[in-house]
């Protein structure tokens, strides 16, 4: 019989904040909750470059006024997959209270709509993939600076 092999992916997530205070979710065409940007690392990527690139691609936000990292998790989707999943808070002046972006770069979902808007009161919305699990440290306050690229953090 040959061995058990388990797969971890690394992910980035984003929570993203305008100054209003309200979250960035959208819904997308694989899943009938809402979700907010995140997706897998490109090889030679760091969670914050890999953050940075799929906001862009899944929402067209090419500028954030902050990025600050919040916690990495281990999380189970299938049987011998696991996700590493490295969240992050971004802010953003966005004056637009919703859109519909194309998605755009490279993989499965390009072409692919997402209708973006933005939410005030996250615990009563249902979140796919247990994307929520961490919006309660949007409440803390410093939040943690994002590791340096020496760090062996994300």
């Amino acid at each position: 019989m040959p061995p058990s092999t388990v797969t971890y992916v690394q992910k980035a997530c984003a929570y993203i904040t305008r100054t209003e205070g309200e979250l960035l979710v959208f819904d997308g065409p694989e899943y009938e909750k809402k979700q907010v940007p995140k997706g897998t690392l490109d090889e030679d990527e760091t969670p914050r470059e890999a953050l940075i690139r799929e906001v862009r691609e899944e929402t067209g936000l090419e500028e954030l006024d902050s990025i600050d990292y919040l916690t990495t998790d281990l999380w189970q989707r299938r049987e011998r997959r696991w996700y590493v999943r490295h969240f992050f808070h971004a802010v953003v002046d966005e004056p637009r209270d919703e859109w519909v972006h194309t998605v755009t770069g490279e993989g499965e979902e390009v072409g692919n709509e997402y209708e973006c808007s933005w939410i005030e009161t996250p615990a009563q919305v249902q979140f796919a993939l247990d994307l929520d699990d961490y919006l309660h440290l949007l409440r803390r306050q410093p939040l943690t600076a994002v590791p340096s690229p020496q760090s062996s953090q994300p």
